[in-house]
């Protein structure tokens, strides 16, 4: 016998009403798994995961207060979704950020351009930025319609783990351990953050960003490396591994497992001595050694440095991930 649908999975001909939309803080658990259900559907569908690993983190340990949720309803039916950062976590020139994505049952009913115009009133009245993941062509034609315009890219590079690797060789004077959880949280934020001084979202990253990473059945310490001079932390290389049933997965969900370049950083004070390439290569000699068929990693299309170096080492051009910006409604 069948088990009844739940409310998420009542087909669209069964919601007739007129759809409505919520916005709330944090959600509770039963209607955030609705959520990362609904961004599965979507994934399953597109190619690629709607929401990035910060909402997605978000969902499944509460987020922030400030933030919020946005839940588009159609009928008993979850139809939408879409997360607003706090407009005090983000630079008041740029705006908050958000994200949104549509159930694939309920598009082309002008949903999409509902949501996005909610996120706009709530953001009200600093700017909106908003990510659009995989550069659909649906994305594209709801920000023009939604009076957005693109301002970066966000690119995703891969490569194959079975051909040639050169050995790492790092500057004289620098050795190389791994992560200690429990004792270098600190070194590492401080090290980060001057790395990332100039970068939008991972420069910011704060004592609670890094914990909940630490609680992610993917976090393993064996794949964090930290390089030292004289004792003190001048750049890091943090590996990931994406499960095939992962909803952060760069593909959809399903895929075979892949590793990732996570986060490498070098301390502005060492960089130019090639820490960073050695450093990349020590994370893909691990990565390899777990197995894993193939590796990618996410960098902005206009740091030309970074996107040279990777393609030094064999990454190529895969897909791309779109931020658009709305000056903001008054």
């Amino acid at each position: 016998m069948p088990r009844p649908p739940t409310g998420d999975e009542v087909p669209p001909a069964a919601s007739d009403e007129a759809p409505l939309v919520t916005v709330t803080g944090p959600l509770p658990e039963p209607e955030a798994a609705r959520v990362l259900r609904l961004a599965g559907a979507a994934a399953g569908r597109d190619g690629v995961g709607p929401l990035s690993e910060h909402v997605v983190l978000h969902l499944r340990y509460g987020g922030d207060a400030p933030a919020r949720n946005v839940l588009l309803t159609a009928g008993p039916a979850l139809a939408g979704y879409g997360h607003l950062d706090p407009a005090e976590a983000a630079d008041p020139a740029e705006g908050p950020a958000a994200e949104l994505v549509i159930h694939p049952d309920y598009r082309g009913r002008g949903l999409g351009l509902l949501l996005a115009r909610t996120l706009l009133a709530e953001s009200a009245p600093h700017p909106l930025r908003v990510w659009a993941h995989g550069d659909l062509p649906a994305a594209e034609s709801l920000a023009a319609r939604a009076g957005f315009a693109r301002i970066r890219s966000l690119w995703t590079m891969r490569r194959p783990l079975t051909g040639p690797l050169p050995a790492p060789v790092f500057p004289e004077g620098v050795t190389v351990r791994t992560f200690s959880v429990g004792a270098d949280e600190a070194a590492w934020l401080d090290v980060n953050g001057k790395a990332f001084a100039s970068h939008p979202e991972q420069g910011a990253w704060t004592a609670e960003d890094l914990s909940l990473r630490e609680r992610e059945p993917w976090f393993d310490p064996d794949g964090f490396f930290l390089a030292e001079r004289d004792g003190k932390l001048v750049g890091f290389h943090w590996t990931k591994v994406h499960g095939p049933a992962d909803n952060e997965h760069p593909a959809a969900p399903g895929h075979e497992a892949i590793g990732e370049v996570y986060v490498v950083g070098v301390d502005p004070a060492g960089q130019g001595g090639g820490l960073g390439r050695a450093l990349t290569l020590a994370g893909l000699h691990y990565l390899r050694s777990r197995g894993l068929p193939e590796v990618m990693l996410y960098v902005d299309e206009d740091n030309r440095a970074a996107v040279r170096l990777y393609e030094s080492l064999g990454f190529t051009h895969e897909g791309t991930d779109a931020m658009f910006r709305h000056p903001g409604t008054s």
